[in-house]
Formats: C-alpha cells, sequence, structure tokens
C-alpha cells in the first residue's frame, strides 16, 4: 500500500487539496484495493461495504486513515467511533464519480450550455445508489473550494471539493443531504486567503440579511399547459398587451406568493390588463434596490417564500388568462462580500478592467460579456426563467449602460473598442445570443428592451444585425408626453409637438409605452399629481392621458397605484394608498382603466399592426387645431379606430374631421363620459360622415374619444 507524500497528506486534513478524490476514498493499487478516509479525532475508522465485509483502517498522518483489501468494496460505509462520543456511520462522499459528464464540461468551456443550471449548483440526487446532494461551482482561480454549512458546522475541511482539469469546475457529492440545507462555499484565494461565498447557481438562498445558498427541489405539478400551447402559436406584436407593472413587496406588504395569488388575480381581470409584470424577483440583498441589485440569479427571493411558491403565482397567473413578465437585470450587480464580487479572490464575473467592469455611478459591477462562463451564466439565467418559471417575457433592464463603453463616463475614463468606438462589442453579441436563443428555444415569449437611446435595430433581428429584442421601451414617447401633459391646457397649443412627435419614429421599433415605477419616485410625484388643475381637471387630464396612451402606436405599461390616482410618491416600505378607492371619484378612475383595457383588447386596429406605419393615418383636416390630436389605426380586415383628444380645458362644438370612411362612426369611448366621473359631454355614442367624409362632432373637455368603424 502505497501512500501519497506528507505534504498532499497534510492538504487532505486541512481540506486544502484540490483533487481530494484521488487521495480519499477507494482506489485500485496492484492487487488490492486501498480505501482512505479523513476522520480526525477519531478512535478507530472501519469501511463496511454492502456485502457486511469490514476493512479496518489504520491512522496514517494527520486524521488521515488507510486500509487494504484484496476484494473491489463497490459501495461502502464508513464508521468511526470516538473516545466518549456517539458512532458515526455515513456513506463516503470520496467513493463517488463527478456529477458532471465530459460532455457538460465541454460546453461550459465554450460557453454553450443552455441548461447550465442543471449541472452547477446544489442538487438533490439519487446517485450511485444513495440520496444526497451534489455541489458543483465555477471558481477557476481557486486553489481549493469546500462546502460549509449546518450538516458540518460550518466547518468544510472534511468537505473538500475536487476540480475538475481546466474547466474551473469544483465538485462534490454529499450523501445523506437534503432539501433545505442551507450552505456555502469556502474559497481558498491565490493570494491564500480563505473567503466565504454564497452559490452563484443556488436557486434558493435564506431570508435577507441572511445570506446562505439553501439547497431545494421543486415538487411542484403545472396546471398552465392550455396557456403555454396558446403562448407558443402567436407572437405578442399582433396581439392586445397592457401590462400591469408591480413591486410585490409593497403592493400589499405581508403577502406570500401564494397569498397574492388571488387578490391580484382578481385586481387584474377586473381592470383588464393582459400581462403583469414584476420588479426583479431574484434574491437580492438589500430591499431598498427594488431588487435591481442582484445577488443571486437563479433564486427567486425567499422574501415571500419558497420557488414552488412562485410557481403556484405564475401558474395561477396564466390559468386567469394572465401573462406573467419579469425584470431581469444582466447589465450589472453589487459588490457584497458573499456573492459574485472577486468570487474566487480575483475579478470573474466582472470585467477585470475597471473602465469596463465598474458603474461608479451605482456602485455596482459590470459583467465581463467576452468571457465564455460569463455569458454561458447570463444566456442560461435567461432560459432558467421561461423553462423553471413558465414567465412569458423579461423586461431587461439598463440596456443603454451595456451597448457603451462611454456610458455614465467622463472623457479618459473609458477605453474604446477595437474598432476605436464607443460600442461594447461584447455586451452586444451577449444581446444578440440571449434573444436568439430565448426565441428559439420558446416561441411566443417576449424579450423586452429598456433601452433609453437611438441606438438601431434594437428590435431588429439578430440575421439582420439587430439585438434582436420584441420589444423596446419607448421612453422619447414618455419624456415628451409627461412634459405635455403637466402643462396648464391655457398653454399647451404652443407645445403640440411633445405629443405627437412619437409619430414620426413610432414604427422604427417595435415599442411599449412605459409609465413605470421610475416615473413616480425621486421627486417626480405620480402620475396624478402631475397633472394640473383642481382635483376634478386632475382626474380628467389623467383619464385623457391614458386613453391617448393607449389609442398610440405600441404596447402599453402602468405602474401600480396609477390606476386609481395614487397621490403620494410610491415607496417600496410601505403599501399603495388602497384608501383612496373609499372616493367615488377615484373608483370611477378605476373602473374607467377597466373599460380602457377591455375596449383596447376588443378593438384589433389598436394592436394587430403595431409596427406598421401603413395601418396609421394622422388626421387634422379640415380644420386644424393645435390642442386637437387625432389619428387612425386600421387592422388587416380594414376595420378602423380613430383616436380624437382634447387637451384644452374647453369642449370644442361642431368639430369638423374628414375621417378614413364614411358612414357612421360608433363612440365606444368617451373618458369625460359621466360614468368616469366626466362631464358628460360627447356624441350620443356616434358620428356620421357627410359626403366628404366629414364629420361634425363635440370634443370633451380634457377629453378623448375613440370612434369604431368596421370594415
Amino acid at each position: 500500500m502505497t501512500m501519497p507524500s506528507d505534504s498532499v497528506l497534510d492538504a487532505v486534513a486541512t481540506g486544502s487539496y484540490h483533487a481530494p478524490h484521488d487521495v480519499l476514498g477507494a482506489h485500485h493499487e496492484g492487487d488490492q484495493w486501498v480505501i482512505r478516509a479523513r476522520r480526525p479525532m477519531a478512535s478507530t475508522v472501519s469501511a463496511v461495504t454492502s456485502s457486511g465485509a469490514v476493512v479496518s483502517l489504520s491512522h496514517v498522518r494527520h486524521g488521515v486513515w488507510a486500509g487494504a483489501t484484496d476484494a473491489e468494496p463497490g459501495a461502502y460505509e464508513l464508521l468511526a467511533t470516538y473516545d466518549g462520543g456517539p458512532d458515526h456511520r455515513v456513506d463516503d462522499p470520496y467513493r463517488h464519480l463527478p456529477t458532471l459528464g465530459d460532455v457538460d464540461i465541454h460546453l461550459i468551456r465554450e460557453g454553450r450550455h443552455e441548461e447550465l443550471w442543471r449541472v452547477l449548483g446544489a442538487h438533490v440526487r439519487h446517485f450511485t445508489g444513495v440520496e444526497g446532494v451534489s455541489f458543483a461551482v465555477w471558481a477557476p482561480d481557486a486553489r481549493a473550494v469546500r462546502v460549509v454549512g449546518g450538516f458540518n458546522d460550518w466547518d468544510g475541511q472534511g468537505h473538500a471539493m475536487r476540480t475538475l482539469g481546466s474547466s474551473g469546475v469544483w465538485e462534490l457529492f454529499v450523501p445523506g443531504l437534503g432539501t433545505g440545507t442551507a450552505y456555502k462555499y469556502e474559497i481558498l484565494t491565490p493570494d491564500g486567503q480563505w473567503i466565504l461565498k454564497a452559490d452563484p447557481m443556488a436557486q434558493w438562498a435564506e431570508v435577507p440579511p441572511a445570506t446562505a445558498s439553501v439547497v431545494t427541489e421543486s415538487s411542484y405539478t403545472w396546471g398552465d399547459e392550455e396557456w403555454l400551447a396558446r403562448r407558443a402559436s402567436r407572437t405578442p406584436l399582433d396581439q392586445p398587451m397592457s401590462t400591469y407593472e408591480l413591486h410585490l413587496g409593497s403592493w400589499r406588504p405581508g403577502l406570500s406568493y401564494r397569498d397574492a395569488a388571488e387578490p391580484l388575480i382578481e385586481h387584474v381581470t377586473a381592470l383588464g390588463f393582459t400581462h403583469v409584470e414584476f420588479l426583479p424577483l431574484a434574491e437580492h440583498p438589500f430591499g431598498g434596490s427594488w431588487g435591481y441589485q442582484v445577488s443571486g440569479y437563479y433564486a427567486a427571493t425567499s422574501r415571500f417564500g419558497a420557488p414552488d411558491d412562485l410557481r403556484y403565482l405564475i401558474d395561477r397567473l396564466h390559468q386567469a388568462g394572465i401573462g406573467v413578465i419579469m425584470d431581469w437585470v444582466p447589465g450589472h450587480f453589487p459588490k457584497d462580500e458573499f456573492a459574485l464580487a472577486r468570487f474566487d479572490g480575483r475579478p470573474l464575473y466582472e470585467h477585470p478592467d475597471p473602465r469596463r467592469g465598474e458603474h461608479k455611478d451605482w456602485g455596482t459591477l459590470i459583467f465581463d460579456y467576452g468571457r465564455n462562463e460569463v455569458r454561458n451564466f447570463l444566456v442560461a439565467n435567461a432560459l432558467f426563467w421561461f423553462e423553471e418559471f413558465h414567465v412569458d417575457g423579461l423586461r431587461v433592464d439598463a440596456v443603454a449602460s451595456m451597448l457603451y463603453l462611454d456610458y455614465s463616463r467622463e472623457a479618459g475614463e473609458w477605453e474604446p473598442n477595437v474598432h476605436g468606438g464607443r460600442e461594447n462589442l461584447e455586451a452586444i453579441r451577449f444581446l444578440q445570443e440571449v434573444n436568439a436563443t430565448a426565441y428559439k428555444r420558446y416561441p411566443g415569449i417576449a424579450m423586452i428592451a429598456e433601452e433609453s437611446t437611438s441606438f438601431p435595430g434594437v428590435t431588429a433581428p439578430t440575421d439582420q444585425g439587430g439585438l434582436g429584442f420584441g420589444f423596446k421601451w419607448n421612453m422619447g414617447w414618455m419624456n415628451d408626453s409627461l412634459e405635455y401633459i403637466k402643462r396648464d391646457p391655457m398653454y399647451r397649443s404652443h407645445h403640440e409637438g411633445e405629443m405627437s412627435f412619437s409619430f414620426v419614429y413610432a414604427f422604427s421599433e417595435n415599442f411599449v409605452l412605459p409609465i413605470s415605477h421610475d416615473e413616480v419616485v425621486h421627486g417626480k410625484g405620480t402620475l396624478f399629481t402631475r397633472m394640473p388643475g383642481d382635483h376634478w381637471q386632475k382626474l380628467a387630464n389623467l383619464r385623457a392621458y391614458l386613453a391617448y396612451m393607449w389609442a398610440h402606436p405600441g404596447k402599453q405599461l402602468l405602474f401600480m397605484g396609477q390606476e386609481f390616482g395614487q397621490m403620494s410618491e410610491w415607496s417600496e416600505a410601505r403599501s399603495l394608498d388602497w384608501w383612496m378607492l373609499d372616493q367615488p371619484a377615484h373608483q370611477q378612475l378605476r373602473d374607467f382603466v377597466g373599460v380602457l383595457n377591455r375596449q383596447y383588447a376588443a378593438l384589433s386596429p389598436l394592436w394587430a399592426r403595431d409596427s406598421d406605419g401603413a395601418a396609421f393615418a394622422r388626421l387634422g383636416a379640415p380644420s386644424w387645431n393645435p390642442n386637437v390630436i387625432a389619428f387612425a389605426r386600421r387592422d388587416h380586415h380594414g376595420n378602423t379606430v380613430v383616436a380624437v383628444s382634447n387637451f384644452s380645458g374647453a369642449p370644442v362644438y361642431d368639430y369638423p374631421l374628414e375621417l378614413p370612411e364614411s358612414g357612421e362612426w360608433t363612440e365606444v369611448l368617451n373618458s369625460d363620459a359621466n360614468a368616469f366621473g366626466g362631464s358628460g359631454v360627447g356624441n350620443l355614442g356616434s358620428v356620421h360622415t357627410n359626403g366628404n367624409r366629414i364629420a361634425t362632432m363635440v370634443l370633451p373637455p380634457l377629453g378623448v374619444l375613440w370612434l369604431s368603424h368596421r370594415a
């Protein structure tokens, strides 16, 4: 029986050897099988094989024991006795083969493992005859890696992981562990320091401020097969899509994922929204970040329950006919020591050059998009949310910060790309890859870019050089229209372009019109408080703004609270002001949003050709009024809807407008109707054109009309 060198045995004894399986476990040497085990402080150690044979081990050095047998031991357990203590009998972690195969390792090195979460991280497995948990982590610069947790009193010397060659992956299967096990990785850095890290691939974590990862295994049975089949047969671009954005923690504080399902479905169904969009639900250490500083990209935040509880919430929404979009944050991550930052003692997930690897304004780090394994980590993460949680779309946060090397940097603080330009070519390739891969694997989903610049081709296909997103937030429309609507109606006639300039570029991308959480914080007030005038006028302005927004080309997104005229700024630390619904005027606003959504969904001209400029026409003849903005939308069958908006504070009588078709037009929406708290000015349900297709109508003050004509 040969023995490794003393230095190797010493490293094994302290859990600092990079290849512990080469020493520990069972090894065929000549005509014998040698079994080695690490059992410090034991009085005796033996291996008990599945046949019942006992192989006695002798102490060799610093708690390492060894013994030999002529027969192959096969499956065996280690039995250790201690003076004054109970015997300890367990399956030997070091007798097991790696849980990752050669194909997995090859794909990880190439950055092409689309289901990375299935092989890295912690997984409950029935492996080589026993139940346990496999651990695998990418840490290429580490000198050694150990698993620590409550199961070993947070002392990892007896659970050192093995390195799997040049892949940078470390692996260990620990028998006897299961769901609910809290753990971290203890990493020996190149400079000899042990650091403690949460698992980047963990699918659950302790409730913050605790930071350990937690082993989880899904037992959820989905019931949304019909929804997924219907989704795969459609394209969101030519379907109605109006989104209710919410921060789950402050929508109704105290609700778990499961508790939130029924009240959220009831509220969203009453309002008629087709989708909900959750602010980030991936694990994050600081609640005040609203989820935008992610520490656990694969872990649904434990603040509201277990991962299967989130599956339940999404499943119930799907069964109620409501799509689910989640915010996704691949643009940056926080510097918390327990998480991704300098994960193995050196920059790993972040770009090593601070000119590309750090957002000074945000105090965060930027991913190294050019590194295969980092790109793979992010691409697989997007696919993870589609595959494991059935989400219908990802809204990608802060895309502009990813596209430009000089984003929020002064001269000299950034380095040009290889062509001398300011574009981040690696980030662009990453975005193209994640979009192309997601759409290939999951037909009918939506990838949505929050992109605030004029970068070309955000929603153009990747095979045409575009980024490949399905939609882009229309930040220009948002900024201009909010600037316009806050003005006193007396002065709006001089600023009509702020409201209508968006028509010039409305079909250059596939747009979403967002009134998001960012517009109701940091001193901006709320949508209601931005409106001019007294209380009645504010509500009238708000109804008109929403009706104009819902008719404008593009999909819609509205942040929670704006549907009933929330008056105080949103804070993640408290609930919405639901008490405002006790006021009839604000209840009427909520009811108006419900009617708005239902009419929108019923009128295909408002969504069927959202990105087709040929289906849109600006109207104004025969007389031009700078306070009136009118346009027509047409579907594939010739059905037409005309939206006529009067943003002045007075009604306009006998207003002539040339319509696209002659005959009777039905007034399907009037934002000034009595039922919504308006003044009731309108056209008694319809308008008629003369021989020149000119209709003479009444326009309500601070009001919007929708007129429908069927082919």
